[in-house]
């Protein structure tokens, strides 16, 4: 990857390695990126999710880079069509995202950037993960029809990162553990329910405005003052120009900017192995999020 890349834009097909696994990814950052996102996707998906790439392309045009990254090898995945365990398996897929925010931030072309975790299902448990592991690293978070109860109260706890829960209207047993984890979460926090939305958003209008939501948290949670004049920009400056543009759908939002839990980080890094699932398991509900 040429190191310009982050100033005049490009789209690469990158493998990221965490451990013995060899994870492949697609990199895309627009010209004069302002921050960077990386894509936890849900149970039984992968970095082909429509869903996210569908999210991603609004990022892009909100000058933000993203990383789609398979949280699976081939051959775990293979696995996983059997078993169905792996994809449940949040201190693997955390582990994984660990690497993957430590990989964001030893390349030339996206060490500057400030980083973003978005999450599906399952996803946002792993995304957490590494936003409690990384808070140095980790400047917002954002879930979409997520399982956050799945990180563990500790975990949630320690989390420094603004986080942003978006929940469809009509997946009420998802709203549930939803507002219980926004109870636990240590950061400054808000949870926004999308009227008329199901678990994976394919209600019409649904999905736009999750990406709307989600590049307007990025956006005012991540540092977008490099190289747009320094500190002395107001917020009025900072402002998406095209944030609320499109759907006009009405969104409950609850916020609450809670003070950080100085909460010792030492222990949060996920424990690696198949055993850990936070608090349920398989055998909880949780939708696959296989058709995106």
């Amino acid at each position: 990857m040429d190191a310009t890349a982050n100033t005049a834009g490009g789209s690469f097909a990158v493998s990221v390695v965490v451990g013995k696994a060899i994870l492949n990814g697609d990199l895309v950052i627009p010209p004069r990126a302002r921050g960077a996102v990386l894509f936890a996707h849900g149970s039984g998906s992968s970095r082909h999710s429509p869903r996210n790439r569908f999210v991603a392309r609004e990022l892009h045009a909100g000058g933000l880079a993203t990383l789609l990254i398979d949280l699976l090898t081939p051959e775990e995945e293979a696995i996983d069509l059997r078993t169905r365990h792996l994809r449940f398996d949040i201190g693997l897929l955390g582990e994984r995202l660990i690497g993957a925010v430590d990989w964001l931030t030893a390349r030339p072309v996206t060490r500057h950037l400030p980083i973003g975790l978005f999450g599906a299902s399952t996803g946002a448990a792993a995304a957490l993960v590494a936003a409690a592991a990384r808070p140095e690293a980790v400047g917002a978070v954002v879930s979409r029809g997520g399982r956050p109860d799945l990180a563990g109260e500790r975990v949630l706890r320690a989390v420094h990162a603004p986080t942003l829960l978006i929940v469809g209207g009509d997946d009420t047993d998802v709203i549930k553990l939803n507002r219980a984890a926004f109870d636990e979460l240590g950061a400054a926090k808000e949870l926004a329910i999308v009227p008329g939305a199901s678990h994976l958003f394919e209600e019409p209008g649904t999905l736009e405005e999750v990406a709307k939501l989600a590049r307007g948290w990025f956006r005012r949670h991540l540092d977008t003052t490099r190289d747009t004049g320094g500190e002395n920009r107001s917020p009025e400056a900072e402002r998406d120009p095209v944030e609320g543009r499109g759907s006009r759908r009405h969104v409950d939002r609850v916020g609450e900017p809670a003070d950080v839990v100085g909460a010792d980080l030492e222990g949060t890094r996920p424990p690696h192995g198949a055993g850990w699932l936070g608090p349920s398991g398989p055998d909880h509900d949780v939708v696959d999020e296989t058709a995106g």
